[in-house]
């Protein structure tokens, strides 16, 4: 039985760890896939305070993992099922069995959202992947496409750039949506090259990605194009498939908090991306994070 279950070890869930931990409240943080979250699959982070040169979010991670940890958080890695009230008890299911808490901050984020054409789910972990960090060097001195020109999409060629021979970034509409700083350091690039009104249709090849086949939206003429490997990074949907029935959410399948981060729900909290009207910055998750750790402690834990 433990204090508090925080679901997601990003930054939105170790920011709460750190002001639980403070407080001297047993911490349980449940991780689905890599400690420290999304920021594990960052390049430099040049949006944060504090940092003048920027930061790289693998460093960050890391050092945010093992603060809380000496701090006495305990960190599993685990994939939540679901999570049932059982009178004023939380208890989350996972596939590495119960844990039962009296509150429980979710700070799970969100998965990519996926482009939908053919040959990304044949293809997946065969040329086709999600993350960077987890990836890239399988594509060190190899030539990868990357569906999207947003933030996400231009940082995660900035990394990819570092190894791989090309890397070839695709933006549907008609200009890139990454801010302008992202958008210099990639067209400065020599091994990042931009196609903007362009659309990959498809994805093909025998055993693994060979070939994307790439529409121009302004000509209508499709062209192959050789491709070892593409990135899929047009945008993010909460995860949260395992929540409905459990608190409300909005028609995104954002989780619908107040002002504290609180749920309809007593006892739950929600923190980070995975909440409605998210801006989905670093800053904002880890301000989010203390929010709910702060109000969850005055709700539940003020009197001990």
């Amino acid at each position: 039985m433990y204090d508090v279950i925080i679901v997601g070890s990003g930054p939105a869930g170790l920011t709460a760890a750190l002001h639980l931990c403070r407080a001297k409240l047993s911490t349980l943080v449940l991780e689905k896939t890599v400690m420290g979250g999304e920021l594990m699959s960052r390049d430099l982070i040049e949006n944060y305070p504090g940092f003048p040169n920027g930061i790289m979010g693998p460093e960050l991670g890391a050092n945010m993992v093992e603060q809380v940890i000496n701090l006495g958080a305990e960190i599993r890695l685990a994939d939540v099922m679901t999570i049932r009230v059982e009178g004023d008890t939380k208890v989350v299911n996972t596939t590495e069995g119960d844990f039962r808490s009296t509150a429980v901050i979710i700070a799970g984020g969100s998965l990519p959202r996926k482009l939908g054409v053919p040959g990304e789910e044949e293809f997946g972990n065969r040329g086709v992947f999600y993350c960077t960090g987890c990836d890239a060097p399988a594509f060190t001195s190899k030539v990868v496409f990357i569906a999207g020109g947003g933030d996400c999409g231009l940082t995660e060629a900035l990394l990819l750039a570092r190894m791989a021979s090309k890397v070839i970034v695709v933006e549907i509409m008609p200009q890139l949506g990454a801010c302008k700083s992202l958008q210099e350091r990639a067209l400065a690039n020599s091994v990042i090259e931009i196609r903007c009104g362009f659309k990959i249709e498809a994805i093909r090849g025998r055993e693994k990605v060979e070939v994307v086949d790439l529409l121009d939206i302004e000509t209508g003429q499709s062209t192959a194009q050789r491709a070892d490997g593409v990135l899929i990074r047009v945008g993010l949907l909460p995860n949260t498939h395992y929540l409905k029935g459990v608190v409300p959410l909005d028609v995104a399948g954002q989780i619908i908090v107040d002002e504290c981060m609180k749920t309809q729900v007593p006892g739950i909290f929600a923190a980070g991306n995975i909440r409605q009207n998210s801006p989905c910055q670093l800053s904002t998750a880890i301000g989010d994070g203390a929010t709910a750790a702060l109000s969850l402690e005055r709700e539940f834990f003020a009197r001990r």
